[in-house]
């Protein structure tokens, strides 16, 4: 499955982005989507992620500000980050996880200023 990821930018803290993440195929085919975040010097981390039926879960260092959702009908994912602080600055990617197999999407990068 290819992956492409949309939607990153400059933001004044406090304000909202939200990502975009459009899948070569089928969202429900995929065991879990998922957002993950990278900052300079630090490793990968997982931001949140949704199940081939619709779970949710999130970070504890995102909850209750971001929220991933989807649009089936376009195989799209979407990460809504809202009250956006400056340690969110990171590149955001999309995974899409089967298991065994992990395809990365390629990086958007967030840049939240303070």
């Amino acid at each position: 499955v290819q992956l492409q990821a949309s939607g990153g930018g400059l933001v004044q803290a406090g304000g909202s982005l939200r990502l975009s993440c459009a899948a070569s195929r089928a969202i429900t085919s995929i065991n879990t989507m998922a957002w993950y975040r990278q900052a300079p010097g630090k490793e990968r981390e997982l931001v949140a992620g949704i199940t081939s039926r619709g779970y949710a879960n999130y970070a504890d260092s995102v909850k209750g500000r971001f929220s991933i959702s989807r649009e089936i009908m376009k195989n799209e994912v979407y990460l809504q980050m809202n009250r956006l602080k400056p340690e969110d600055t990171a590149v955001y990617y999309c995974k899409a996880d089967e298991g065994v197999f992990g395809f990365w999407g390629q990086g958007t990068q967030v840049t939240v200023s303070s």
